[in-house]
């Protein structure tokens, strides 16, 4: 069985990592916004930004490219003067840092004993290989939508995904991959992660964990 996890939202504790890195350059710089207020901020805007940009290019958009257009209006609504590309900066080069959640390591690592256990995010191969969720994914499955060629939540990267390396579990912790996944007909079960809801609008999961462990002890189930 292939099992694939969300990198941003199930592996990583994305809004700790991403706000240490803002915090540090807004001190640096003298900024008045804190970097959990910039974090808050950038990050549905970049989500949002992946999935458009993904559908006007017909394609894979360079995650620091949407992370750039996000960033250039936060700065501009919360009256941030810098460039842009800097604060992207500062993201990317803070990503091995950025810490798994408590029960990942240990989780994956037992998980891999009974099944497959790859990757299905929107990221770039190489950012990929640079965050701490890295060497506990098998690497041929490390599905990025750099290599599959398109971004959540279109239903195209579920079903390239399938048809690539068969019928899979999807694990997802934010609510447009919960969503997306489940409305793609893939088998989801939700990972919860503080900070994450489901979409009120859509579909709910019919399975839902709030460990790895958790997600292991559901394969037979499922």
């Amino acid at each position: 069985m292939l099992v694939t996890f969300d990198l941003f939202s199930a592996l990583l504790d994305s809004r700790r990592g991403g706000a240490a890195a803002l915090a540090t350059l807004a001190a640096d710089r003298g900024w008045s916004v804190s970097g959990e207020d910039l974090y808050d901020a950038w990050d549905p805007l970049n989500k949002a930004a992946q999935g458009r940009a993904a559908r006007e290019a017909g394609g894979w958009v360079p995650w620091e490219q949407t992370a750039r257009e996000a960033m250039t209006q936060v700065c501009s609504e919360l009256g941030v003067q810098t460039d842009p590309a800097e604060a992207v900066t500062a993201l990317v080069d803070s990503l091995p840092r950025w810490p798994l959640w408590p029960d990942v390591a240990a989780g994956l690592t037992a998980l891999a004993g009974e099944a497959k256990v790859g990757l299905l995010s929107n990221v770039d191969d190489d950012l990929f290989r640079r965050t701490a969720a890295a060497p506990l994914v098998d690497h041929d499955v490390a599905l990025t939508s750099q290599r599959l060629g398109a971004a959540k939540p279109d239903p195209e990267i579920y079903h390239r995904a399938v048809d690539r390396h068969g019928p899979l579990v999807h694990v997802a912790t934010s609510a447009r991959d919960v969503r997306g996944a489940l409305e793609a007909g893939i088998t989801v079960v939700r990972l919860v992660r503080p900070g994450h809801r489901l979409d009120p609008e859509g579909p709910t999961p019919p399975w839902s964990a709030t460990s790895v462990d958790e997600v292991r002890t559901l394969l037979p189930r499922l």
